[in-house]
């Protein structure tokens, strides 16, 4: 799909397979996205999954650039060191972590309303804290995300492809990520193997949440600012990335090189659509249609396999 969308691109734009396109726009602009993926495609193969990133993105960098702006520009007021700042970013984002995994795992509440409840507050105290207004001048520490290159190529991207990496072998070779599978493909099973699923579904919250957060940083390197509007509508992008990349909405299946592939793909289907001046509102419409045919795709697909395993 790939290769044929390439192919595509090229013949509508010629700009498209200049490498300053494919670094700069494919991959530079889908390298927030592609952090949040790994951090909902773990807890997806868990059993789980976690609406609420888009708002960690959104409220951990504005909380801290919250408190390092002065009061005129719209922060607290106490200028708070930068690297304080961010840590109490990270901080507020692992205690939304644990309180998601507390209330899902603990207290059994159905996950999708905890993190539907939990995206409507934080998008609310966004919104609270900025006023509805965008705060830049940020310090350096802030925005090195965004200033960086290695080998003339933005560190962003180094950055989406190693946590990918890691994740990749993590979930393929470290006893817990075959204990996170376990746990997605039959709770029941993992639990009475030995498996603690109470600490293990908390701590998949807490790593989602801090990854979430380290991408909103990113988001925020990017664009020098805080917006009020960060994050918002960018958990259905996720979404459709991890399904098109055969991660199972189900939990138990699926790989995180599927997940990188198919947030590439979205950079590359994106980008085509931008070069050819398509409206943005049809862009979102792409997206819904790419959903539902990798759905249809992978139920077909996943028939045949039980067909053959029988």
């Amino acid at each position: 799909m790939i290769i044929a969308v390439m192919v595509l691109g090229a013949i509508l734009s010629p700009r498209f397979l200049s490498p300053n396109n494919l670094i700069n726009n494919v991959l530079v602009t889908s390298a927030v996205l592609g952090v949040v993926v790994v951090a909902e495609s773990i807890i997806l193969i868990s059993g789980y999954f976690d609406l609420s990133l888009e708002s960690i993105v959104g409220v951990a960098p504005m909380i801290a650039a919250w408190l390092i702006a002065p009061e005129i520009a719209g922060g607290i007021g106490i200028e708070l060191n930068a690297y304080l700042a961010m840590g109490v970013g990270f901080a507020l984002a692992a205690i939304v972590g644990l309180i998601n995994g507390f209330l899902v795992a603990k207290l059994r509440l159905n996950a999708f309303i905890v993190t539907l409840a939990m995206l409507i507050l934080l998008r609310g105290i966004t919104m609270g804290v900025s006023g509805g207004q965008t705060l830049s001048g940020l310090p350096e520490p802030m925005l090195f995300l965004g200033s960086t290159k290695i080998f003339g190529i933005s560190i962003q991207v180094w950055l989406f492809v190693l946590i990918f990496a890691v994740a990749w072998l993590f979930m393929r070779n470290h006893p817990t990520g075959r204990k996170l599978y376990a746990m997605g493909g039959n709770p029941a099973a993992a639990e009475a193997s030995g498996i603690n699923t109470l600490r293990l579904t908390m701590t998949v919250f807490l790593v989602g949440a801090l990854i979430a957060a380290f991408a909103g940083f990113m988001m925020t390197a990017r664009i020098a600012a805080a917006t009020s509007s960060q994050g918002d509508g960018l958990i259905f992008t996720v979404f459709a990335a991890a399904v098109i990349g055969g991660i199972s909405l189900n939990g138990g299946k699926g790989s995180m090189i599927g997940a990188f592939l198919g947030v590439v793909l979205l950079g590359i289907i994106e980008n085509i659509l931008t070069l050819s001046r398509v409206p943005s509102y049809w862009v979102q419409a792409t997206y819904g249609v790419i959903i539902l045919v990798a759905l249809i795709f992978n139920h077909f697909t996943g028939a045949r396999e039980h067909r053959r395993a029988v």
